[in-house]
């Protein structure tokens, strides 16, 4: 068992460290007011395929990333309960 531990925790540590990275890498999205007041057309070309852009491919992973470090959170709660 305790093999299985040291491996979920080497797997709990490379999902951080990438997930960090990958959340610094990105750029702020947010308009703010002045996108509100101004109006922000999302009909372009560029809105319709954002998911295709680079991106977009960085904001799903970490969409994913922050999916499996949850599970692996509860995981590894799991197995040092036992």
């Amino acid at each position: 068992m305790e093999i299985v531990k040291n491996i979920l925790i080497a797997i709990y540590v490379a999902v951080c460290i990438v997930l960090i990275i990958l959340a610094m890498k990105q750029s702020k999205e947010d308009s703010g007011a002045s996108g509100a007041i101004v109006g922000g057309s999302s009909n372009s070309f560029y809105e319709k395929n954002k998911g295709r852009t680079k991106e977009g491919r960085m904001k799903r992973g970490t969409i994913i990333l922050g999916v499996v470090f949850i599970i692996l959170t509860v995981v590894l709660s799991i197995v040092y309960a036992m």
